[in-house]
């Protein structure tokens, strides 16, 4: 049986946590502090709609792409270690953001930025999750949620700052190279402040796995991101139709690795637990409208109202403010109600989106902003009761032996949501813009509010409650890392 082997820092337990919060906060930051920068980014680099998407959806795809090989590299050589080397090479692509000087070149960094956040992700849950037990771990979770939703929050606001101040003259560029310093600070800590750990045992990576991974999901994003605008030639749909079987292919490697004693990179096994399972399918529809959402919102607030990436970025605050309050109240509510504070979220985030929906009715582009608050303050708050209950729910059965493959594949469900909601909720969006920004953003905000609905639904099949102490191992559960019961 795998077992979690670390070495402790001298220091306390939680001075590894500012640091692991520095790393999660710079790679979600990123995915989101961009949308306010896309209008000038566009300008700027003379690219296309298709483009701009893929700055936002190509972060994601790497990101999902890599994030379980990610987990699976920290159980192996080395949780810390991992980290660290995913710091700097998220360092150096945003650099190469920063200073690029075509939508080629910002595209493949953005790529590079995407898979260095697949080294940082898994690895922050990991180490969590063999660092903290008990309550002590609901609370470090608790910390990670908030973060997460204030960085995706507030990013707009930091984007749309870092754009007007125009610090020597960077304009959009300001929002990469911002990542240098906070990246620095981090790496200097690390090794003082982090424990490391592995899982001992650990086996071969399955590359080939890996690599099947990967062909599927761009199967899945890239047709679904160039189709729009090229037509739809035959490519797309041939690609798109190929998706189901390479996933499939997947499935069927990855059942016959794990019974012929092998590593794959999800033991399918899991699969059998609801808590997994149904957390996530949970995870997929809930950030399938998350980043989408923060897109088409900065879109229909600069493009259609107007607004410059300041005035956008201040709009956003409403939303991250009523997101901070309600996670401060989250983990209580987590212990008290588990998966009916998910659903209850997801009914608040459909809520926020019918309220949206109405005053963009009202005034179309026009209109006070005032009439926005509603259905921001809704949107923010529901994010707050989902995303810390989701994960808390799924990680807490978790034993530490297989804490890495499930944060891995929690981190996977949760940018391939990016992806796929960037990607068709785009389609919808720029499909429509031709007849007016406001019409592009209600049909979104109905495709929004209808996958919340399924989301709140898809809650109701997880377990009761989150458990605030660390699940049986394997030996008394009967299962690798999760309980049967």
């Amino acid at each position: 049986m795998l077992i979690s082997r670390s070495t402790t820092s001298a220091r306390s337990p939680w001075a590894a946590l500012p640091v692991l919060m520095a790393g999660t906060f710079m790679i979600v930051l990123d995915f989101f502090i961009v949308n306010v920068a896309l209008p000038s980014m566009q300008s700027g680099l003379h690219a296309g709609s298709t483009a701009i998407e893929w700055v936002v959806a190509g972060y994601g795809l790497t990101f999902s792409t890599f994030l379980i090989t990610g987990g699976r590299l920290g159980d192996q050589i080395g949780r810390r270690r991992v980290f660290s080397f995913g710091l700097a090479l998220f360092a150096v692509a945003s650099a190469a953001c920063g200073l690029a000087p075509t939508a080629g070149v910002l595209i493949a960094a953005r790529l590079v930025q995407g898979a260095a956040g697949a080294l940082i992700s898994p690895t922050v849950l990991s180490i969590i999750g063999v660092t903290y037990t008990g309550p002590d771990r609901v609370r470090a979770l608790s910390i990670y949620g908030t973060v997460m939703g204030v960085a995706a929050a507030g990013g707009q606001l930091i984007g749309g700052l870092l754009v007007e101040a125009n610090p020597a003259g960077l304009g959009w560029r300001s929002v990469f190279l911002i990542n240098l310093p906070v990246a620095a600070v981090a790496l200097a800590a690390c090794r003082s402040a982090v424990p490391e750990s592995r899982a001992e045992g650990a086996r071969r990576m399955d590359v080939t796995g890996a690599v099947l991974v990967t062909l599927a999901l761009t199967a899945i994003v890239l047709p679904l991101l160039e189709g729009r605008q090229d037509g739809w030639p035959a490519w797309t749909i041939a690609t798109l139709a190929s998706a189901p079987v390479l996933l499939g292919v997947v499935a069927l490697h990855q059942s016959r690795l794990g019974r012929a004693g092998g590593a794959p990179l999800v033991d399918t096994e899991l699969f059998r637990v609801r808590a997994f399972s149904t957390g996530l399918a949970t995870q997929l529809g809930l950030w399938c409208g998350q980043a989408s959402f923060f897109l088409v919102l900065a879109l229909y607030l600069q493009q259609g109202r107007g607004l410059d990436a300041m005035q956008a970025g201040l709009v956003f605050t409403i939303l991250a403010g009523s997101y901070l309050l309600a996670s401060l109240r989250a983990p209580a509510l987590t212990l008290r109600y588990g998966r009916t504070l998910i659903g209850a979220g997801a009914v608040t985030l459909a809520a926020g989106h019918l309220s949206l929906l109405v005053a963009v009715a009202a005034n179309g582009t026009k209109g006070p902003i005032v009439a926005l608050v509603p259905g921001l303050l809704l949107v923010g708050a529901g994010m707050g009761l989902c995303i810390t209950p989701l994960t808390s729910t799924v990680l807490s059965s978790a034993s530490p032996a297989r804490v890495g493959a499930v944060s891995g594949s929690l981190s996977t469900m949760q940018q391939v949501g990016n992806s796929l909601g960037v990607a068709i909720t785009g389609m919808i969006f720029f499909g429509a813009a031709s007849h007016g920004y406001a019409h592009a953003f209600s049909l979104s905000l109905i495709e929004l509010g209808a996958l919340l609905l399924g989301v709140a639904a898809l809650s109701r099949l997880m377990p009761g409650r989150a458990a605030s102490v660390p699940a049986p191992v394997a030996a008394v559960s009967g299962e690798k890392g999760y309980s049967l019961r």
